[in-house]
């Protein structure tokens, strides 16, 4: 039997690289996609080291960016007709305020705009699959997040958290409607909330300094180990075979707040994302 396919993003480090190593482990084809090569090189290896696996790969790519994720999925659908789990893992939260290559709010931007894109774009491939699996990683922060449809990139009235929130309901507004979507699919769509884990993504992309609230709680937090058994349980566990359109904690499905079930909500966000990406790509061609 042929290896499944798995592409986890942000695989270099934290949730993500505990993910690829396990399913490597597992005898999975894991692609590693990462935005920086050197520290995505020193995470293959050590993926590689763990697992004995050496058909596992690493692929670079900027979420922040639409061309590289278009150039990406060009790639690797030259190179392969079947994709079997998908993990959209990769996450940012800091406290500056920046902007992705294309003017998005960071954190909207790589968060959510950048998975949706990616998603999208692979989902022919999904299909493929006879058990086709989209996980996306989101977190409890989308307890206090609202989309701001007259104010996406927050330029009136930034603040850190309240862009990671939005980015993080933004990922469950899109499971839920892309699971409804491929319903008559064989491809399921679950998001889940990690925990608080120790990880890189209070780290500023450029400087590589943690913001104090990371470097003051990080005794308290789960290791990445702990934080990666709900995504790695999605992505492998026959008991969530069919299972689709959920929010998972500790390996067990729970309820996401309650704007998140609002249909209407998702449609809208739906269509507003793909107005955005398109008017973009339209202007970069341009």
């Amino acid at each position: 039997m042929d290896s499944k396919v798995t592409i986890i993003t942000g695989a270099n480090s934290g949730i993500g690289k505990e993910t690829a190593k396990d399913l490597a482990k597992r005898g999975y084809k894991v692609i590693m996609l990462c935005r920086d090569k050197e520290r995505g090189e020193i995470a293959l290896q050590e993926v590689i080291d763990y697992s004995n696996n050496e058909a596992t790969e690493l692929h670079l790519c900027d979420l922040g960016s639409f061309e590289e994720i278009r150039q990406f999925t060009r790639g690797f659908k030259k190179r392969f007709n079947q994709l079997d789990v998908l993990i959209n893992n990769a996450g940012v939260i800091l406290p500056g305020y920046y902007k992705t290559k294309d003017g998005f709010e960071l954190q909207f931007g790589v968060n959510y705009l950048g998975h949706f894109l990616l998603t999208n774009l692979l989902l022919d491939l999904l299909k493929v699959s006879d058990d086709g699996r989209i996980i996306n990683v989101s977190s409890g922060a989308h307890k206090q997040g609202k989309i701001h449809f007259k104010d996406i990139n927050l330029e009136k009235n930034f603040y850190f958290w309240k862009a990671y929130a939005q980015s993080k309901k933004a990922n469950i507004l899109f499971t839920y409607e892309l699971a409804r979507r491929l319903n008559d699919t064989n491809i399921t769509v679950n998001c889940l909330h990690p925990g608080a884990v120790a990880t890189s993504m209070g780290i500023n992309r450029e400087t590589g300094f943690g913001t104090l609230i990371t470097r003051a709680l990080k005794p308290f937090f789960l290791t990445p180990q702990e934080g990666a058994e709900t995504s790695i349980y999605l992505a492998t566990s026959n008991e969530v075979e069919g299972v689709t359109g959920k929010y998972f904690y500790k390996k067990r499905a729970i309820p996401s707040s309650k704007s998140t079930y609002d249909e209407l909500l998702a449609k809208k966000l739906w269509r507003y994302t793909n107005d955005l990406i398109k008017s973009r790509s339209e202007k970069n061609a341009s």
